[in-house]
């Protein structure tokens, strides 16, 4: 790990030359509303790539005989924080660790608050005591640790507090470790809930939340093999090139709105980028199993801060303090989208303590989440 660490910063400068920068310069003609424009067109573009490149990848590994369980667990939940992830190492790589961070704790929040939220109410989700007991524990858990981390680097260092790549590389660790763990707990949940039904194993297998995630992107493959390996290629293209032009008119933005980019990453794009959780949470629901909406969130907000904040601190360090004359980055991402992202998790522990009991979460527990994202996003744009 330690290798390709030191490899990505060169990796990412061949993937960055890749936009013209007079691509990009063309921006800084466009209208306020035209940026805002590019934003939301930007995001639509890498969802689509980010939904082809998950097609591409999750048709390979079937083909390759993994089970669908694996598949789900893995190549799936890795493939629908792939937005995030490329949005934030761009940032990263381009030296923008405001737009990084907040883009990471943003759609922990957007996933927690607004998608899980909305989900309570329009139905009463289903709550699995062991998913959530395991599952849950580590996603409260990652999310103390990112914060730990943050604030003793600025108690220690002040104005040079960073994110190192070393602790990248950790949070990197602990996603293989996590991938792992899922697939090993997804079989016994199987077996579990297998032997307290008396259905066979492999039926419950085949419908359990992973393997319904992965039937879902399976379904959108071309049964052609070449054509949707080639999709996954175009589609790795999308996401770059999108989250090159979201990077670029964000920071135009921010700069003739007076808004840090932490602000606008952590709203604007966050929510963008947390698209395909949104997707597949209502899809799930849709189709009758809702309890996928709540796996897919407690993964998503695991992976966002592992998988993508670990990613972009291996491009570059991520600076928790912007040293620039008047910036507000160490108030809003420290006193505000931290203490946010912590509050929100404690009150979806709650959640899980109570539905744990009763087998479900009540329908009222979403108005909290979704009145404190409103919350968030007027407080962030006030801060």
């Amino acid at each position: 790990m330690v290798l390709a660490v030191q490899r990505l910063p060169e990796t990412l400068a061949v993937l960055a030359n890749l936009m013209p920068e007079a691509w990009l310069s063309l921006l800084s003609d466009l209208p306020t509303w035209g940026l805002f424009v590019i934003v939301l067109g930007s995001l639509y573009v890498l969802s689509q790539g980010a939904d082809w490149l998950i097609d591409a990848a999750t048709q390979t590994a079937v083909r390759l005989g993994l089970p669908k369980v694996v598949v789900g667990a893995t190549i799936v939940s890795l493939g629908t924080t792939t937005p995030e992830c490329a949005v934030s190492v761009m940032a990263a790589w381009n030296g923008e660790p405001g737009l990084a961070l907040g883009n990471a704790i943003g759609s922990v929040i957007a996933d927690t608050a607004l998608i899980f939220g909305l989900g309570c109410l329009l139905v009463r989700l289903p709550a699995d005591r062991l998913i959530l007991n395991r599952q849950g524990w580590v996603q409260f858990g990652t999310a103390v640790l990112l914060s730990a981390i943050c604030y003793a680097e600025y108690a220690r260092v002040g104005d040079k507090a960073a994110i190192s790549r070393e602790v990248g590389a950790g949070l990197l660790g602990l996603l293989a470790w996590y991938l792992w763990i899922s697939v090993k707990w997804s079989r016994e949940h199987a077996q579990i809930v297998a032997a307290q039904t008396g259905e066979p194993l492999e039926r419950v297998v085949a419908a359990s939340e992973p393997a319904l995630e992965a039937e879902f992107h399976l379904e959108h493959a071309g049964s052609n093999f070449a054509w949707t390996t080639l999709r996954g290629v175009f589609g790795l293209g999308m996401v770059l090139a999108a989250s090159e032009f979201a990077i670029e008119a964000v920071k135009l933005l921010a700069l003739r709105l007076g808004v840090p980019e932490v602000v606008i990453s952590a709203t604007l794009v966050a929510v963008g980028t947390s698209t395909p959780e949104l997707v597949v949470g209502l899809m799930a629901i849709r189709r009758g199993h809702p309890e996928l909406l709540v796996g897919n969130v407690i993964g998503a907000d695991i992976l966002n801060i592992l998988f993508v904040t670990g990613a972009a601190a291996c491009a570059a360090p991520l600076a928790i303090v912007d040293t620039n004359p008047g910036a507000s980055f160490p108030t809003v991402f420290l006193a505000v989208q931290l203490p946010f992202m912590l509050g929100v998790l404690l009150y979806f522990r709650l959640c899980i303590f109570r539905a744990a009991r009763h087998g479900a979460f009540d329908r009222w527990m979403g108005w909290p989440l979704v009145t404190s994202y409103l919350a968030f996003v007027i407080i962030s744009l006030a801060a």
